[in-house]
């Protein structure tokens, strides 16, 4: 099985509807006021982050690994190399996986240690991937990976050569079988342990990025990292 050509129309329309279709496995078993298929919810959380958590089964035994990725339209792109088990196990019919992309928000501390929890986004990806074979398409959807990290950057360093791009692996992932779960607010205490004297509420969390530390004989920092911000 193949991919049509990334870029296309096709590619970037919108499914029918303003949410993905629920399934057995975007079903959750808890918390299901939590969930949501919201199209615009789903990319905000995927768009925010840049390191995803890879799932599939190797040999029979589970195997979770962390990665790049970039969103385009309604696809993921997965960085790797070619001699990555998830990308070898991608050839042929592809490789049933399972992506995960959360965000920590917040240390909510209740009164009692069970009502202790987070406040999270997370989006949850069931699919196929298969592999990025054209060179040309992989050498733009590796720009397009380090221009979702760092937007700019592809410009500005030197693309990939043929012998890197023979060594680099991009697996493709469509955004069908998708949900979203978010946690906000504060602790849910029970009713009895209001009055107890412990301090109770919310730690905020949030990622800052520091000023560029140059590396050798650099140029001065690019406008495009000392004003950093992800979406």
């Amino acid at each position: 099985m193949s991919f049509p050509p990334t870029g296309t129309t096709a590619d970037r329309t919108p499914r029918e509807g303003s949410g993905y279709r629920q399934t057995a496995r975007t079903t959750p078993a808890r918390s299901k006021e939590r969930v949501s298929y919201d199209r615009e919810l789903v990319h905000s959380v995927l768009d925010e982050g840049y390191v995803c958590h890879l799932g599939y089964v190797r040999e029979g035994a589970p195997v979770v690994l962390p990665t790049l990725y970039a969103r385009e339209g309604e696809r993921l792109y997965l960085h790797g190399s070619t001699g990555a088990t998830a990308v070898l196990g991608a050839r042929g019919d592809g490789l049933a996986v399972c992506v995960t992309v959360t965000h920590v928000d917040g240390l909510v501390l209740a009164r009692s240690a069970f009502h202790h929890s987070v406040n999270y986004r997370s989006v949850v990806v069931h699919g196929t991937a298969h592999p990025v074979r054209d060179t040309a398409e992989k050498a733009r959807v590796l720009d397009l990976l380090v221009d979702h990290v760092v937007p700019g950057r592809a410009a500005d360093c030197r693309p990939a050569d043929p012998k890197e791009l023979a060594a680099t692996g991009v697996l493709a992932l469509d955004l069908a079988e998708v949900s979203v779960k978010v946690r906000a607010g504060g602790p849910n205490d029970d009713p009895e342990d209001l009055s107890l004297p412990h301090w109770a509420g919310v730690l905020p969390v949030r990622t800052v990025h520091g000023p560029p530390v140059p590396a050798g004989a650099s140029a001065s920092a690019p406008g495009y990292l000392t004003a950093y911000a992800r979406a």
